[in-house]
């Protein structure tokens, strides 16, 4: 399967501080790749630096062309969605208006296809048309930033921490939501995740981050077999 995003070499960092050490790593065309660690490993620092948002050095290439210092706008254009921890909704819109919002880039004439797509994967979305976004519970609001992150139409899905400080049924909701989009959108992901077995349930690649350095990579399957990951970061 062709790579839609790799990198190489890839280093980052904030102001002296470098985070990130030479990370190489692949998401394939309609593929979910992981990324897992713990916190301060540098998960988060590797989407943003896919999004031009930090300093980096070495190679970004998607669907071939390289991404280095083009800036975060152009980047998001040309098919790379960014659903940053928090969620990062209007809350003070609907979720109707957040639609919107993500479709706003678009003149095409399947906007509105979109968002009957969005409210069949997101039935809870539906009920909540008219509802302001901050009322909404830290699930839905879930919901709805990875609904207006696929308005976009993109071609890669950054996810970060999309089970973050929610509870396990809602967990097992969102992600049952997300093995469909990759069956019937054929978006490629990637997702970075503490809950290692469900992001390993998931994704086709995994690489394991320890402080800015990739430690150990490979099928996701067969990582979720390995006796040290599962002691380390599946509990069993």
């Amino acid at each position: 399967m062709p790579a839609l995003l790799e990198a190489k070499g890839l280093k980052a960092g904030y102001g002296p501080t470098h985070v990130l050490h030479g990370l190489d790593f692949r998401v394939d065309e309609g593929g979910v790749t992981a990324l897992l660690g713990a916190n301060g490993a540098g998960k988060t620092t590797t989407l943003r630096a896919i999004c031009g948002m930090v300093r980096t050095e070495g190679e970004i290439a998607f669907q071939g062309e390289r991404l280095h210092g083009r800036a975060t706008e152009d980047i998001v254009r040309r098919g790379i969605a960014h659903v940053p921890d928090g969620r990062g909704t209007f809350m003070e819109l609907t979720v109707e208006e957040n639609f919107r919002l993500g479709a706003y880039v678009r003149n095409d004439r399947q906007v509105q296809a979109d968002f009957d797509r969005m409210c069949e994967w997101f039935p809870r979305l539906k009920q909540r048309w008219k509802q302001q976004a901050g009322t909404l519970s830290g699930g839905e609001q879930q919901m709805l930033a990875i609904a207006r992150a696929l308005l976009l139409r993109p071609k890669l899905l950054l996810l970060d921490e999309p089970s973050f400080g929610l509870a396990p049924l809602i967990v097992q909701e969102i992600f049952g939501i997300m093995r469909r989009i990759r069956a019937e959108s054929g978006v490629g992901i990637l997702l970075v995740e503490q809950n290692a077995n469900l992001a390993l349930e998931l994704a086709d690649l995994a690489y394991l981050l320890e402080t800015g350095n990739i430690v150990m990579s490979g099928i996701a399957a067969e990582i979720r077999q390995d006796d040290a990951v599962r002691r380390s970061y599946l509990g069993y």
